[in-house]
């Protein structure tokens, strides 16, 4: 990029693991803010270790998932040694973040009541499963347990199925953008009143929001929602996944206006004026008989037929598998996969980020080996060489 990114010059320190905290704080490194890494000396995030692939032992590429753009600090936060390193690096950041269990910010001493002498204006942000201010705060927690709590999993699939979990920790990622979010809003304040504070956000509360407007339906009008056949959308028909003759595409008229462009490019505007399907009220309770006519229909023609089409007229996607979604040549021209350059490997693709800045993707650099900076980050604290090997002879670092 030409310019500055917009948290250039912010620094960030985060006491992270596995994937929630990593991927919020990788939109903050990825918009430009120095984010440290702070990892348990000789372990390292967990995430470190999750197979199938590897780069070299202990560097998998789960990792590298959610830690691009991130400096890599060991430094052991149980020990007086290590948490007195901690209030020299606050003094100099914007804000500190962890992802621990709900209890644990309290006892080792992440949350703004033990930092703030150190620096008042730090934002110390809290991402944790249940939240720190309850009778689940000391319980673990990951993005499944969410999804099934959450009614997520009772919502998804098949209805001759069993509840179906996403095929993504979509809660993580969710509650990860949230933390940033709220860390931000925090963070803009703080520079205007010199005051931080606590900011917290939660697996469950996370899940719980983004069930919407089936909650609101259930909330006010006691409506459950169930699973549909081909993930169809339970009040607008059609809008749903059809079966051509080399796959699927989905197609979603959510709107009359789509409903006529629909009739009219499968070559059967007389759908329009059946008297079964004139009104979207209509098409929903008629919608096998709907659904059984445009199955006739999309069954003749390959999924690329549909897309040419309908595509631009009306909502549509073909049906991808994982590897087709990832090779679709669009995805090139909207710069989607990038590539950076590891210590074990000169290209490794990776994903940009999805924001733009004054129209261009954000930059990307390799996730961080552990403890790559430990040195660099203490020196830069005023640490001297004596000082930093006594340290890595106790274990502090």
């Amino acid at each position: 990029m030409t310019g500055a990114l917009p948290l250039a010059g912010y620094r960030i320190l985060s006491a992270e693991q596995y994937g929630a905290g990593p991927y919020g704080t990788m939109f903050l490194g990825q918009l430009g803010a120095e984010v440290i890494k702070i990892e348990q000396p000789g372990a390292g995030d967990s995430a470190r270790a999750v197979g199938p692939h590897f780069l070299r032992e202990n560097e998998s590429l789960f990792f590298q998932s959610f830690n691009l753009n991130k400096r890599s600090l060991t430094l052991d936060l149980n020990t007086p040694e290590g948490k007195a390193i901690l209030h020299r690096l606050a003094a100099s950041s914007h804000a500190v973040v962890n992802n621990l269990r709900g209890d644990l910010p309290g006892k080792i001493g992440l949350t703004y009541a033990h930092l703030k002498d150190a620096n008042p204006a730090l934002v110390c942000a809290h991402l944790s499963a249940y939240g720190r201010d309850n009778e689940r705060a000391r319980w673990p927690g990951y993005d499944y347990l969410m999804q099934a709590e959450a009614g997520f999993m009772a919502m998804t699939g098949d209805p001759s199925a069993p509840p179906t979990r996403f095929g993504l920790s979509i809660v993580d990622f969710m509650t990860g953008t949230m933390m940033a979010i709220g860390l931000l809003a925090a963070l803009v304040d703080a520079q205007r009143s010199g005051q931080g504070r606590d900011v917290d956000v939660d697996l469950l509360s996370t899940a719980i929001h983004q069930t919407s407007y089936p909650a609101m339906w259930y909330l006010n009008a006691g409506d459950i929602t169930a699973r549909t056949v081909r993930s169809a959308h339970p009040s607008v028909t059609p809008s749903q996944m059809f079966p051509t003759a080399d796959g699927s595409v989905f197609i979603m008229a959510q709107i009359p206006k789509f409903w006529t462009v629909l009739t009219e490019k499968i070559g059967r505007p007389e759908l329009a004026q059946d008297p079964r399907f004139l009104k979207p009220a209509d098409r929903t309770k008629n919608r096998d008989a709907l659904v059984a006519i445009l199955d006739a229909v999309f069954a003749t023609k390959p999924t690329a037929y549909w897309i040419e089409a309908l595509g631009g007229h009306m909502p549509v996607a073909p049906v991808f598998s994982l590897d087709q979604a990832l090779d679709n040549p669009y995805l090139r021209t909207t710069g989607m996969v990038d590539s950076v350059v590891h210590p074990d490997r000169a290209e490794m693709r990776v994903l940009a980020n999805p924001i733009k800045i004054d129209g261009q993707r954000l930059p990307n650099r390799a996730g961080p080996l552990l403890g790559n900076d430990t040195e660099t980050v203490l020196a830069e604290a005023g640490y001297d060489a004596a000082e930093i090997a006594a340290f890595k002879d106790k274990g502090i670092v």
